[in-house]
């Protein structure tokens, strides 16, 4: 869909699933120039004060938005985003994690495949996807993701571990290995780690989660090295006012992508 967002004589149309923190911040950044529809599942959820919002996905589809943008959680985006891909909407999923479970992976695509709509993944809180891309056909590269965020990000996964955060003296490693488990474990944190190995391949992919007292910002890291050279790769990415676990850039990225969707000139 080419054309140019924020014409004030055909706004496009943007349907977004979930009004939460990263919600109300892509509202809040897209209203300008789109024309939004909200789903909110409960009517008991308050939606946006200044828009429309629906609270099913049968009214979702019913109001025909060119672009839906999930926001919600990877159990939202199993449910509803198949429903949406067979009825010829594209998606820009949020929570990339949904793709780390195998079973709900392939019903994605197969809904996308059947409506010939596009599941669209965004950066998210990191970036170099490119670069990641281009080196996942080279056999020998391997590639290294670390979630590093402050104690206060990881209280209630430390208390469970039977670790006092506050009493953390340095860095300690909540968990290492794939991508898939990683989000299976942190279904609302470590959305990047997936991202990061859905772009250079799942094989060639290691997740490290870190509650690290050092730092005040949550801090990505993406180590490569490959036949192509190596790189070094950080990001650290303010955590949201409402929620310290997410990124502020979370819902810039989304922004970026719905604004990418419908540009002309496409970087």
């Amino acid at each position: 869909m080419a054309g140019t967002a924020g014409v004030a004589s055909h706004l496009r149309h943007v349907g977004l699933i979930g009004f939460g923190a990263i919600g109300r911040d892509l509202h809040g950044q897209l209203r300008a120039d789109f024309d939004l529809t909200v789903l909110t599942r409960s009517r008991d959820r308050a939606g946006p004060k200044d828009g429309r919002h629906v609270h099913s996905i049968e009214a979702l589809i019913a109001a025909g938005p060119d672009l839906v943008v999930e926001a919600a959680a990877q159990a939202a985006a199993i449910e509803l985003v198949p429903a949406l891909l067979e009825a010829g909407i594209d998606v820009v999923i949020g929570s990339t994690g949904a793709l780390g479970d195998g079973a709900a992976a392939e019903r994605l695509l197969a809904a996308a495949e059947a409506g010939v709509a596009r599941l669209i993944v965004p950066a998210g809180a990191v970036g170099g996807l490119d670069y990641l891309a281009a080196i996942s056909s080279l056999a020998d590269a391997r590639v290294t993701y670390t979630s590093r965020k402050p104690v206060a990000a990881w209280a209630g996964e430390l208390a469970a571990a039977g670790i006092d955060g506050s009493r953390l003296a340095g860095a300690h490693v909540l968990f290492e290995g794939t991508a898939r488990e990683a989000a299976r474990l942190y279904p609302r944190n470590v959305n990047a780690g997936l991202t990061v190995a859905l772009a250079a391949g799942h094989g060639r992919t290691r997740v490290r989660v870190v509650a690290d007292p050092s730092v005040t910002h949550n801090t990505h890291q993406i180590t490569v090295e490959s036949a192509a050279g190596s790189a070094l790769m950080c990001f650290t990415n303010l955590p949201s006012p409402s929620n310290p676990k997410t990124s502020t850039l979370t819902a810039l990225s989304l922004a970026a992508a719905v604004r990418r969707h419908f540009a002309t000139l496409v970087i």
